[in-house]
């Protein structure tokens, strides 16, 4: 059991005790949530707590003093016991059907994800860099296309009250469907045949159909018949298509991985980094060498983002570099938003650079050197000064998932003015013009999932709000088309439809629902998105990176 510490005074705190810590919430009103003690240091004669928040996000870790702890709920960490045995082995642990399948599955990731370029793995800048999620890898096996399922706009007064009936048989939407193992079965003729009578009670999978399955749309309609069937994906499962976990990528510069968590990599080692004319509060653990984290500010040069040990030496050192803009191409410019695009083999400083940076404000990636196999592209804003980074993206050069971006940043001071979704955007500007979907490498990070879900709902309502009825017929779109007007893969267009609750089932057909509350929700979004990609203005020729000499 836990120990509880009645005498404060009489009690030495030590790493891994947790007790309520006092913090001002977003009203700037007291809270004391439970905290666990990460590390202990004494300054000046006095002693500080490095503490993380249970259930918050790592962000606002920090270091507070002893005023801020309440001791009477002081708990001591647990002994860890001892795993029972198994056939007399030490440590082992009794064998379980659902762990042995998980295990084996896992097995099976791991020489999947295998890198198949036959290079060793990179060497990590430092031990103490981790992942701290594990991005899913894409098993897809080849099935035979289905004719197209169909999007049509149709008036509330077709429902009837068969409707619930009919959607009885759709489960809870899931975040990636396969529904070309499943739905074909199910169809014949274009008209949906029942092969196993729902249980009361028990849900099945949501197939939507093939991806080519023709999907009626009803618009204006201020009761969605499918609320209460189709629920948002999950936060946690990142469109991931089951709950097993599946092996880490173990190539790129900024990879998932968990080997090498501990206790350093937990904490914060900057203080403080002045970039430009902004001073930035990391977040998380960045593998900056070791004597400079000891510094109260980190300087950056803003242009080649050097990072030096003082305002002297950042002097001195812009006397030197001649740089104004990002190195790379400028692919494109719009007012005073340029895009650069960095080749990681070429441009190895700087891009080892950003990648230390970037670290800073993602804890879902482990930093490596190996920067060879990506490119950077890099947004500015530009003034008098010089072209200053406003965020970036990277992804790699030869993508066997149809990954469009590996990473993705907008920095603190940039965010929340649309920048992010500027970014994502871009990115899918280039698939139209490399003329492939694509997606984000999973996991992402809390903001960025919010960042792309925002981004994906309004991309495909935009899309079927400018349907137009044919011929005094319902409107009609197949996923394939949604998918390749966006560039969105098809798996995140259904997995945002569900998120959305847009999916009813009805009169054997699947139909997309737009109320007027999603339909006013999505103008009064628009209206705000001022910043927008404008192709005219991009300048970009695909490169075949599978030849060895473009590398």
């Amino acid at each position: 059991m836990t120990k509880m510490a009645d005498n404060a005074s009489s009690v030495d705190i030590v790493e891994g005790c947790r007790l309520p810590v006092l913090r001002k919430n977003q009203e700037h009103e007291d809270e004391w949530p439970l905290a666990e003690i990460l590390s202990v240091k004494e300054v000046s004669s006095r002693k500080l707590y490095y503490v993380h928040y249970i259930d918050f996000n790592k962000r606002l870790d920090e270091w507070v003093t002893g005023d801020r702890l309440d001791m009477k709920k002081l708990q001591f960490p647990k002994k860890e016991a001892k795993t029972p045995t198994k056939n007399g082995l030490p440590g082992s642990r009794p064998g379980s059907p659902e762990r042995d399948v998980r295990k084996s599955l896992e097995l099976n990731a791991q020489s999947a994800s295998a890198p198949s370029r036959g290079k060793t793995l990179p060497t990590p800048l430092s031990a103490h860099n981790e992942l701290h999620a594990t991005p899913e890898i894409n098993n897809h096996e080849i099935k035979k296309e289905e004719p197209d399922p169909v999007v049509q706009i149709t008036p509330r007064s077709d429902l009837t009250n068969n409707v619930s009936k009919c959607l009885s048989g759709v489960c809870t939407g899931l975040v990636k469907p396969h529904f070309n193992n499943n739905f074909p079965k199910s169809f014949k003729n274009g008209t949906a045949r029942r092969l196993i009578p729902p249980q009361p009670g028990r849900k099945r999978k949501a197939n939507c159909g093939g991806a080519d399955e023709m999907i009626k749309v009803l618009q204006y309609n201020n009761n969605p018949q499918s609320a209460s069937v189709f629920l948002p994906p999950p936060e946690d499962s990142q469109d991931s298509s089951d709950g097993v976990p599946t092996a880490p990528r173990m190539t790129g510069s900024l990879v998932s991985d968990r080997s090498h968590d501990d206790i350093v990599t937990r904490m914060k080692n900057i203080e403080c980094i002045e970039l430009g004319r902004h001073r930035l509060k990391p977040w998380y653990f960045s593998p900056y060498p070791q004597e400079l984290t000891t510094l109260p500010i980190l300087y950056l040069c803003e242009f080649c983002l050097k990072y030096l040990k003082s305002l002297k030496c950042l002097q001195r050192h812009l006397t030197k570099c001649h740089l104004r803009h990002p190195p790379g191409n400028e692919i494109y410019r719009k007012g005073t938003i340029s895009f650069f695009e960095i080749d990681g083999r070429k441009n190895k400083n700087y891009s080892q650079n950003l990648c230390l940076l970037a670290k800073c404000f993602l804890d879902h990636k482990t930093l490596y050197y190996d920067t060879d196999p990506f490119l950077f592209y890099v947004m500015t804003e530009y003034d008098s000064k010089g072209f200053h980074i406003v965020g970036y993206y990277s992804k790699e050069k030869e993508s066997t998932e149809d990954y469009n971006v590996a990473c993705i940043l907008t920095l603190p001071p940039y965010q929340r003015r649309g920048y992010g979704k500027l970014l994502i955007e871009f990115s899918y500007e280039l698939s139209k013009v490399e003329g492939k979907t694509g997606t984000p490498e999973k996991p992402l990070s809390d903001l960025g999932l919010l960042s792309y879900r925002s981004y994906w709902s309004q991309t495909i309502l935009e899309i079927l709000m400018e349907l137009k009825p044919d011929n005094g017929e319902r409107p009609q779109i197949t996923i394939n088309e949604i998918s390749e007007i966006t560039s969105v893969k098809k798996e995140d267009v259904i997995s945002t439809l569900q998120y959305l609750n847009l999916i009813n089932y009805y009169k054997g057909q699947y139909i997309l629902t737009l109320s007027e509350d999603i339909v006013d929700g999505h103008e009064r979004a628009m209206q705000k998105r001022h910043l927008r990609i404008d192709s005219k203005c991009l300048h970009f020729t695909p490169k075949d990176w599978s030849k060895r000499g473009k590398w």
